[in-house]
């Protein structure tokens, strides 16, 4: 049996990400900075948290990372915790920093130190590449306007080093927005949805939303957790640009939550300019052809099906 920690597994694609390696057979652990205090919701939503062992870890202190991985003695660790909000790491930039690269090193330095033959994963950011005119591949360069999309982007590199260097098997997958009922509301995907919903049972509230001329390339979480796992499958270590390939305005992603709902999103929606990231990015399009190619990854729920899966999840749980 193999065994896998995820670092951040009380996430969106933490908790997706556990409940592919269960299923595949693995023993699964997963941290967090206080175990005893994390509710870890996603985990009891997917109906399993009785199956993954849970524990304790800083990825800021080294040593807490090594107690972690010699407590665990995994096959593979799975990168996704730190901080993951864009929005966020514009008033948090320090934190931000510290816990997406000095996690990721910290990781690999331990493995580089115990256990050399542990496969290592990185959650990369389609952030990094800043405004992508031309869908974006793994051979595009980095253009990071943010403090978060900093921080992924020297994740990456340091990622790839270790590979180059230490000869570790470790990969970076560079993923698109994707979205499930497990985000949390602050993620305006998930603030979208959760607003339609009350304005069609009645309530007067206005949606508040920034720039809605922004184009992204959205995906659905579940789907996106099978192609980090099929990287940690693959023969070499190599990093993957993960997208449907399909990208629209937040305006698209709008009309159709509320005309889903039979709204019109006009009569509801209104602009609130202090919405407006310092730097935001206008245009967000990733090519996943070499996942498709190598992986035999594609997606199969693009932006419109993955809506239609939130609203449906959302009512059920009303």
């Amino acid at each position: 049996m193999k065994k896998a920690l995820i670092c951040g597994i009380s996430g969106q694609d933490g908790a997706y990400l556990a409940k592919l390696l269960l299923a595949n057979g693995y023993e699964v652990y997963g941290t967090s900075r206080d175990a005893q205090v994390t509710s870890f919701s996603n985990l009891i939503k997917l109906g399993i948290k009785n199956r993954v062992k849970l524990l304790s870890m800083s990825l800021t202190d080294f040593r807490s990372v090594i107690q972690a991985i010699k407590q665990t003695n995994p096959d593979e660790i799975y990168n996704l915790a730190g901080q993951t909000s864009v929005g966020l790491s514009f008033d948090q930039p320090v934190e931000t920093l510290e816990s997406i690269t000095v996690g990721t090193l910290n990781l690999l330095e331990s493995i580089r130190f115990m256990n050399n033959e542990i496969k290592f994963y990185n959650a990369c950011s389609s952030e990094c590449f800043g405004n992508t005119y031309s869908p974006a591949t793994e051979a595009t360069a980095f253009n990071p306007r943010s403090p978060y999309a900093a921080a992924k982007a020297a994740a990456f590199w340091i990622t790839s080093n270790y590979r180059e260097a230490y000869k570790i098997f470790s990969c970076s997958g560079i993923l698109f927005n994707h979205e499930s009922p497990l985000r949390p509301e602050r993620f305006v995907t998930q603030k979208i949805i959760s607003a339609a919903i009350r304005i069609a049972n009645g309530s007067k509230e206005k949606l508040n939303l920034g720039n809605l001329d922004v184009i992204r390339d959205w995906g659905w979480a579940p789907e996106y957790v099978e192609s980090i796992y099929l990287m940690m499958q693959n023969n070499t270590p190599e990093d993957f640009v993960i997208a449907t390939g399909e990208s629209h305005s937040l305006k698209e992603y709008v009309s159709l939550v509320f005309s889903e709902l039979n709204l019109n999103w006009e009569d509801n929606c209104s602009i609130d300019k202090s919405l407006i990231r310092p730097a935001d990015l206008m245009i967000s399009a990733g090519n996943p052809a070499k996942a498709a190619n190598i992986l035999n990854w594609k997606a199969k729920f693009k932006m419109h099906e993955s809506i239609k899966q939130m609203i449906q999840a959302k009512l059920n749980n009303m």
